[in-house]
């Protein structure tokens, strides 16, 4: 495996690349690297495609610019679609976890002769619809925590997360993993409204073997360095993508897409009293299918790496 730097404008984004062949591009979601996709990384190479693994920006070894607006869809599509043309010849194969997921479904979207196909974990895709995310938690968790909205407010959320960043991430990670089974649905949300990101959120000793000390060491190390400002304002974004993405209003995936996720999923109930996974294909044309995997959470692609990969790969071979 080697890095590369890929440019998009004033932007420098850090690749991970190994193997040679067709071009499977791979994005992370938050708080996480290109190394969530190790494994992928390396069954995929092996089959035959080359596959590149990026820090999105905000992380890692890639660039971090400071303002919010630095961080909306269309400038995250954009660094993917750099990344595409650089090493891919203009066309790519893309998996997208977490945050990376509506990255690569709004990539396919506005650049879609370069995007072959699509695959979306942990979160399905959703066209705009008449008000962005935020507004409708503000609705939805009203009285109550919602940790997208505690994240809203500049400087607080960094605060607690730098206090201790490995501590904070083995809470983030274990709290949202198949592992921590009691009170799944609700970990991140069951509190009142004054309250903090990690409170109440456990720190398990010893941590599930699906990331060992050595991980962590290199999560830690990227963000220790890098802060979380950058990944933080992903989510303070929302309301600008809502407002420069009228036109993109409704409109259907129309590459050969699936869905990928643990079953104990957080994401599957952000909205009380529905399960988001159970249409996950409803605005995709070509949709090949759901796979949900048991006594897994979010972390989907390392919490069980071959399950994920054989999912990953029936659809990769059906193209």
């Amino acid at each position: 495996m080697e890095f590369v730097t890929v440019g998009n404008g004033d932007i420098d984004l850090n690749v991970a690349v190994a193997g040679e062949g067709p071009l499977i591009l791979c994005v992370h979601g938050w708080p996480e690297l290109w190394y969530s996709w190790r494994h992928q990384i390396a069954h995929f190479s092996g089959l035959g495609f080359k596959v590149a693994a990026m820090d999105v920006r905000g992380y890692g070894s890639s660039s971090k610019p400071h303002p919010i607006e630095a961080y909306t869809m269309r400038n995250l599509a954009s660094d993917v679609a750099a990344v595409i043309d650089a090493l891919g010849g203009g066309q790519a194969i893309l998996f997208g976890h977490d945050w990376g997921a509506p990255i690569v479904w709004n990539t396919a979207l506005m650049y879609p002769a370069k995007v072959r196909a699509v695959a979306g974990l942990s979160v399905p895709y959703a066209p705009r619809g008449q008000a962005s995310f935020l507004k409708l938690a503000e609705l939805i968790y009203a009285g109550r925590f919602f940790y997208q909205l505690y994240f809203q407010k500049e400087g607080v959320a960094e605060a607690e997360l730098e206090a201790d960043v490995r501590s904070a991430l083995r809470r983030i990670y274990y709290s949202a993993s198949g592992d921590f089974r009691d009170e799944q649905a609700g970990t991140f949300n069951a509190k009142g409204p004054d309250s903090t990101f990690l409170e109440g959120l456990p720190d398990p000793q010893p941590f599930p073997s699906w990331m060992s000390d050595a991980d962590l060491d290199v999560f830690t190390d990227a963000f220790e360095k890098g802060g979380f400002r950058g990944p933080l304002n992903r989510y303070r974004a929302q309301n600008i993508d809502f407002d420069e993405s009228a036109d993109l209003a409704g409109k259907p995936i129309m590459q050969p897409a699936c869905f990928i996720a643990g079953e104990r999923d957080p994401v599957r109930n952000f909205v009380p009293g529905l399960d988001l996974y159970a249409r996950a294909g409803d605005h995709c044309t070509d949709f090949r299918g759901t796979t949900l995997i048991p006594e897994v959470g979010h972390w989907v692609q390392q919490e069980a790496p071959k399950a994920t990969n054989a999912a990953l790969e029936r659809f990769v071979s059906g193209l």
